[in-house]
């Protein structure tokens, strides 16, 4: 039997999919609502939280793997002890659970946030941690320090590897979460930046997480990046494919600047996240590559998918999805 955190969430959502395709037994964690989706029918859901100790146990009952993909994304200084409290309270709970009920193999998505940014690097790799002179976000601290926990559990006997992946694409709710940039697009948002990132096919890191969790493949992290690209031409690609006008007006520090403070203010009166932060504004226009090499040394046939064909089978997928033309 697998348990399944974070089962409502894009990685949750496609990973579940995948497991019972496999013909694998899975449970999975929900708080409020049972989602449906491809393989949902099939999977024996559980209410309970990660915060909720005993509910956490419960779940755990005859369970040999547990993939801890549940956490809160946030860029909103005002959710920053909101955040650290479910990413590594959680975590914290999840890993102490395992212990508790000798779990053969624990996989945890983290993020490549919680790697940190030093300014002097030309490429990020997984020997890179978050720091106080590396930090680039709130989220990626609590990602780094539920990271700590795992490794703490590591260290106590729990088999587990961790996973970082870059921004995630894939067919989810696109009003939410990186599936949002594909609305985005759609709705021609005018506006662009030169900044660089990676980039992943959500159907790549379920592949990779389920290749290392069935491999005998123990105390590692792995970055999950496919390739770098500029925001703009990821943006231009989505826009091109929907046959929407592609963005063309640059943003420069100035521009950035103005929008990030003008919508945090907004958000003060609407009581909703703002649409921009002062850290999404930095990472829109910072660039930044990522070194993928590791999990090709430890998974040798492991291929990531282009960019492009990612693309093209999400914007066909949201395109089914969302009733467009």
């Amino acid at each position: 039997m697998i348990l399944v955190t974070g089962g409502t969430g894009l990685v949750g959502s496609h990973l579940i999919t995948a497991l019972i395709e496999r013909g694998e037994k899975v449970k999975a964690l929900y708080r409020s609502v049972i989602p449906v989706f491809k393989g949902s029918i099939n999977v024996e859901w559980v209410k309970g939280d990660i915060l909720d100790i005993i509910s956490l146990q419960e779940a755990l009952e005859n369970v040999e793997e547990v993939y801890h993909a549940a956490a809160i994304v946030s860029f909103n200084p005002r959710k920053k002890h909101e955040m650290l409290n479910i990413n590594v309270g959680g975590t914290a709970n999840v890993v102490n659970a395992c212990l508790a009920h000798g779990v053969r193999k624990l996989c945890y998505v983290s993020s490549v946030a919680a790697l940190g940014k030093p300014k002097d690097a030309k490429e990020i790799d997984e020997t890179m941690s978050w720091t106080e002179f590396t930090r680039f976000s709130n989220y990626g601290k609590s990602k780094y320090f539920a990271e700590m926990e795992v490794w703490r559990g590591i260290g106590e006997g729990l088999e587990a590897v961790i996973v970082n992946p870059s921004i995630i694409l894939g067919a989810g709710d696109w009003g939410k979460g990186s599936s949002g940039l594909f609305k985005t697009a759609y709705d021609e948002f005018p506006w662009f930046t030169e900044g660089v990132t990676g980039f992943v096919d959500v159907c790549d890191v379920v592949k990779a997480m389920i290749d290392l969790m069935k491999s005998d493949i123990t105390g590692q992290r792995f970055i999950l990046s496919a390739e770098s690209r500029k925001y703009k031409d990821i943006f231009t690609s989505i826009a091109t494919c929907f046959g929407k006008k592609p963005p063309h007006k640059k943003v420069n520090s100035f521009t950035a600047g103005v929008v990030w403070r003008v919508e945090v203010l907004k958000s003060l009166f609407s009581h909703k996240d703002p649409l921009l932060t002062k850290e999404t504004a930095q990472a829109a226009q910072s660039i930044v590559y990522f070194n993928n090499t590791k999990l090709k040394k430890f998974l040798p046939a492991f291929e990531y998918t282009s960019l492009d064909k990612t693309i093209v089978r999400i914007c066909n997928e949201l395109k089914q999805q969302n009733n467009l033309q």
